[in-house]
């Protein structure tokens, strides 16, 4: 069963260069790790909010931008063994000398896909979602997951994946579980939507807004007002 890593970081808009650069030194690495895809994605739209939101989620600046990240791994046992060697490989720690962003506000964990639907292709646009959910609901979770992918991909879009919270941990600065302000019982889950490109996106969204498959009728299986979401570029797809 795959597996991902997910990352959530505030960069100053200034360094975008830069952590691009540093993201395409890491990549190949990843890979040789046993890594699949690796992805980054710049904050394009990424709204504020009453209760949560993703500039919040990593104590953003004025001056910085969020980017929303991940890495898909085959299994589990390969992030496992691909992050020990993240943590001993020289190469790796020369690189993390240079980061051009605050490490300590970045948030990261370890997610296990509960859907991953659609017939994929070339990314030219993201949504990004975190999401808490009682641990208890996890199959209403799923199956409301995958009724809003089957709208959205026949809307355009061409992949929605929804990670369940497996390897999260607590951060002395910030982390998933505050980012949403996870509850007792609640498990983090770390959601994307793939599409084409930003246009796309936008008139498919219009569409979806408009299904009456979309419209509001059971209640949703977690707390709508603590998610966090935005739109993102991407700038990496390796």
């Amino acid at each position: 069963m795959s597996y991902v890593e997910g990352f959530v970081v505030a960069v100053p808009a200034a360094n975008k260069d830069a952590y691009l650069a540093l993201a395409s030194k890491c990549a190949p690495l990843f890979r040789e790790f046993g890594a699949t895809r690796h992805v980054e994605a710049w904050g394009d739209e990424v709204p504020d909010g009453k209760v949560t939101d993703f500039k919040g989620a990593v104590k953003a600046k004025d001056d910085e931008v969020v980017v929303f990240s991940w890495i898909e791994y085959p299994d589990k046992a390969t992030r496992d063994g691909a992050n020990q060697k993240i943590m001993s490989d020289p190469r790796m720690k020369e690189m993390g000398a240079e980061m051009p962003f605050d490490g300590m506000r970045m948030i990261f964990g370890g997610f296990a896909p509960i859907v991953d639907e659609g017939p994929k292709g070339a990314m030219g646009y993201a949504d990004g979602m975190v999401v808490p959910v009682s641990a208890e609901r996890q199959e209403d979770y799923r199956a409301f997951s995958r009724h809003a992918a089957q709208v959205f991909l026949d809307h355009g879009a061409t992949r929605v994946v929804d990670a369940w919270g497996d390897d999260v941990p607590d951060g002395k600065v910030t982390d998933y579980k505050g980012a949403v302000k996870a509850e007792d019982g609640e498990k983090v889950v770390y959601s994307w939507v793939e599409w084409p490109s930003k246009s796309a996106h936008d008139e498919g969204w219009k569409k979806v807004m408009q299904d009456p498959r979309m419209q509001p009728g059971q209640p949703m299986p977690f707390d709508g007002k603590r998610m966090i979401y935005g739109g993102f570029a991407p700038i990496l797809d390796a």
